[in-house]
C-alpha cells in the first residue's frame, strides 16, 4: 500500500480517482485528461452538472465504492477527502500494492510543479479573489493555470493547466484525506500566498483559533525566502490591519506585501452605481494612486480583495492598464451574490455565506450595491460550524444591513449534543431586540409562502447558504413568478 512521496514515478498512464463526483475531483480530472492521462472515477452518484461535463470527457465513473472498482490496476490511485477509510474500496485501496495519493498531493507534483503557483488562503474570500486573480491574469494574455472551488462566469470549467507560468490556486485550510489530516494548501508550492483573513471556521477539524493558526503559519513557513529559488524568492501578501493574520506572518523570510486600511497597498471606494451594480476604486500604493478601476465586486470586503490581487499581480509583471480590462470584465462567481432572477421586478441572490463574517461583509456589500432598496436575508445554518452553537452569539450582528430576515432550521444536527447546538429561535430573538423584523421556520415550503406573499417589486432577495437549501432557490423564483412569464 505506498503512498506517494514527492515526485511522481514514471510512466505513468491510468489513473482512478475515488470521489470523482465532487467540483474539485471532477475539475481534476478534466485536467488528467488534458494532460493525456487515460481517467476513470468512483463515486456513489454524480449529478449535472458535474455527471454532464465528466461524460464530456469520455470518463467512465463506476457507482459506489467498491473493490472491483480496481480490478483493472491503475498506475495511480487518487483519493478525494469525502472517502472514509471503512470504504470497501479505501480498505482494497490499503491491502493491494497500488501507488495512491490525495487531490493535494497530485496537483502539486504533476500541475505545480516549476510553476509560480498564486495560492490564495484565508478564512473569506477564497473563491472569488482566485477567480478574479485567474481572469486578470486571462486578460492580461498571461494564459494562467487555475483552480477555483465555483463555478466562475469568464470560464467554462473550473480548472485548467494553462500554458503560462502562473498557476491561480484556491487554498483550502480543510484536511487532504483521511491519511493527511494537514490543510491542503499545504501541497501547492507557493510562490505567491494571499491570505485574506484568519477566523475560526470548520469545527470539525479544528479545536479553535490557535489550531486555525497553526496551519497559516504552516503555509508562511512554506513559501520560499528572500533570493533561496534564484528569482527573488516568494511573497506573502497580507491583510496586515487584521491581527491575527499579523500574527500568523510573524515569521516570514520572504518579502510580505501588506495591504488594508492605512498599508502599503490600500484601497479607496470612489463611487457606487446602485443602477449597474458596480464599483469605481482606487488602489494606492504607500498613499499614493497606483491604478482606478470599475469592477462588478462592490463594498468594503470585496474592495480589499481586489487589492490584494493587484498587489500580488504587480509583482507578476501586470500594469494599471492590463489590470483595467480585466477588472472591468470579470463577470464574478456563481453563489457569489449572483443573481438567479428578478421575477416581477424581485431581485433574487444566491450567496454562499455561512461564516457570520461572511454574513456580514456580504449583506454589506448589497446594501451598498442596491442602495435604499428593501433586503431580506434568507440564512440556512448548514456548516458545520454554523449548526453549531460556536457563533451563537456573533450571528446576531451579522443581519444588521438587512431589513427582513428569515433563518431558516439548521440542517442536520442529530449527530451534534443538543446542549451545543445552534438555536434559530433564540438568533431571531436577538435579531429583533436589535430592531430587525426577524422570523424562524422550521420549513422550507414555509419560507418560501411567506416571502412569495410579503415581497414587493424591487425588494432583494438574498439566499445566504453553502448548500441546496431544500431546492429553496428555485421553489422561490417559481413562486414569485407562478404565471412563469
Amino acid at each position: 500500500m505506498p503512498l506517494l512521496t514527492g515526485d511522481l514515478p514514471a510512466p505513468l498512464h491510468r489513473v482512478h480517482v475515488m470521489g470523482i463526483g465532487g467540483t474539485a475531483m471532477a475539475a481534476l480530472a478534466g485536467m488528467l485528461v488534458d494532460a493525456g492521462y487515460q481517467v476513470t472515477g468512483s463515486d456513489t452518484g454524480v449529478y449535472p452538472p458535474m455527471s454532464d461535463y465528466l461524460a464530456s470527457l469520455g470518463i467512465e465513473v463506476m457507482l459506489g465504492y467498491k473493490a472491483q472498482n480496481l480490478a483493472h490496476k491503475p498506475d495511480l490511485v487518487v483519493v478525494g477527502n469525502v472517502i472514509r477509510a471503512d470504504y470497501e474500496e479505501a480498505q482494497a485501496l490499503l491491502a493491494s500494492d497500488l501507488l495512491y495519493c490525495s487531490f493535494p498531493q497530485l496537483l502539486g507534483a504533476l500541475f505545480l510543479k516549476d510553476r509560480r503557483s498564486i495560492v490564495v488562503a484565508g478564512t473569506h474570500g477564497k473563491t472569488t479573489t482566485t477567480a478574479l486573480i485567474a481572469w486578470l491574469l486571462e486578460a492580461a494574455g498571461k494564459s494562467p493555470g487555475f483552480l477555483v472551488g465555483g463555478r466562475m462566469k469568464n470560464f467554462e470549467r473550473t480548472a485548467r493547466t494553462g500554458t503560462g507560468d502562473a498557476f491561480a490556486i484556491e487554498g483550502d485550510e480543510y484536511d487532504t484525506a483521511f491519511f493527511d489530516k494537514g490543510p491542503k494548501f499545504l501541497h501547492y508550492r507557493p510562490r505567491t500566498a494571499l491570505i485574506t483573513s484568519v477566523e475560526f471556521d470548520h469545527a470539525d477539524i479544528y479545536r479553535d483559533l490557535d489550531h486555525v493558526k497553526e496551519s497559516f503559519r504552516k503555509l508562511v513557513a512554506i513559501v520560499p525566502p528572500t533570493g533561496e529559488d534564484g528569482q527573488g524568492g516568494g511573497c506573502i501578501v497580507a491583510r496586515w490591519d487584521h491581527d491575527d493574520v499579523r500574527d500568523v506572518c510573524g515569521e516570514a523570510t520572504c518579502e510580505v506585501r501588506k495591504y488594508g486600511v492605512g498599508q502599503q497597498w490600500d484601497g479607496r471606494i470612489d463611487s457606487v452605481d446602485t443602477e449597474r451594480g458596480v464599483m469605481l476604486f482606487t488602489v494606492l500604493r504607500d498613499g499614493n494612486p497606483w491604478g482606478r478601476f470599475e469592477s462588478a465586486l462592490v463594498g468594503e470586503h470585496n474592495l480589499y480583495n481586489q487589492v490584494a490581487a493587484v498587489a500580488a499581480l504587480e509583482r507578476e509583471g501586470l500594469t494599471p492598464e492590463a489590470l483595467a480590462l480585466g477588472f472591468s470584465t470579470f463577470g464574478g462567481v456563481k453563489r457569489r451574490q449572483e443573481i438567479i432572477g428578478e421575477p416581477r421586478h424581485i431581485t433574487v441572490l444566491d450567496d454562499f455565506a455561512h461564516h457570520p463574517t461572511a454574513v456580514k461583509v456580504t449583506l454589506e456589500a448589497l446594501r451598498l450595491r442596491f442602495g435604499k432598496r428593501r433586503m431580506w436575508a434568507i440564512f440556512e445554518p448548514r456548516s458545520a460550524t454554523s449548526r453549531r452553537a460556536i457563533f451563537q452569539e456573533a450571528y446576531a450582528g451579522a443581519f444588521d444591513a438587512a431589513d427582513v430576515v428569515v433563518i431558516a432550521h439548521p440542517h442536520d444536527q442529530s449527530r451534534i449534543p443538543e446542549d451545543e447546538r445552534f438555536d434559530s429561535a433564540r438568533l431571531v430573538e436577538k435579531l429583533r431586540g436589535r430592531g430587525l423584523e426577524a422570523f424562524h421556520y422550521e420549513q422550507v415550503e414555509e419560507i418560501v409562502a411567506v416571502v412569495a406573499a410579503n415581497a414587493l417589486p424591487w425588494d432583494v432577495v438574498a439566499v445566504l447558504s453553502n448548500g441546496g437549501f431544500g431546492g429553496l432557490h428555485a421553489k422561490l423564483l417559481t413562486a414569485l413568478n407562478p404565471s412563469g412569464s
